[in-house]
């Protein structure tokens, strides 16, 4: 069976407090002779990981938890993660809108292209965008018709390439495609009838 894997399937429990996760990114630390820090980055982009082990609250949730663990066959298959601090195109807060993301210029002559959002000066690809949640402006004017999504890459395709120097721009909703970073359950027993996860790992998937 493949590793790459994926099943177009969120997780199924609430994130709840005590959750923990975030960028990461590897970076190589050499310190001269001379005390002088040579540094490289050996990925051109982070990647996220978390602890949700809080979304278990209930036996119910356990049940639920394992259910959806054994589908996936631990670390084998992906699936999609919402992270409540990190799921729109938009600030905290706010609804997404058709001009909060660039996405590109028109050529005239490319007519596909991919969704992203910028942090900071860096922009990472989404591309497990939600479907229903997704619309598109070009040169700031919301065009309901003339473009389709593709939910399982992020890429917005338009029926016609957008005139040269067009500017576009996307709101969206998306998930973040993550595998299990485990292949065992860890879970305690603590009364009868009652228990909780102590770890379940996930790690974004590239």
């Amino acid at each position: 069976m493949s590793g790459s894997a994926f099943d177009d399937v969120r997780f199924p429990l609430p994130v709840g407090p005590g959750a923990s996760g975030g960028a990461a990114w590897r970076t190589d630390v050499v310190t001269l002779a001379s005390g002088t820090e040579v540094r490289n980055a050996r990925w051109a982009g982070s990647r996220r990981r978390w602890d949700i082990a809080s979304a278990v609250c209930s036996t119910s949730d356990l049940a639920v938890l394992t259910a959806f663990f054994e589908a996936r066959m631990g670390r084998l298959r992906g699936f999609r993660f919402r992270d409540p601090a990190d799921h729109s195109s938009a600030m905290p807060g706010q609804a997404p809108g058709p001009q909060d993301q660039s996405i590109g210029m028109g050529d005239g002559a490319t007519d596909t292209f991919q969704l992203g959002k910028a942090y900071g000066g860096l922009v990472k690809a989404v591309t497990k965008p939600v479907e229903g949640t997704i619309s598109i402006a070009v040169n700031g004017v919301p065009q309901a018709t003339g473009w389709s999504v593709d939910c399982l890459t992020g890429e917005i395709a338009f029926d016609t390439p957008p005139a040269n120097g067009a500017a576009l721009t996307a709101g969206f909703e998306f998930d973040w495609p993550v595998r299990f970073d485990t292949d065992r359950l860890d879970i305690t027993h603590e009364l009868i009838g009652a228990g909780r996860a102590v770890s379940v790992p996930i790690i974004e998937i590239r």
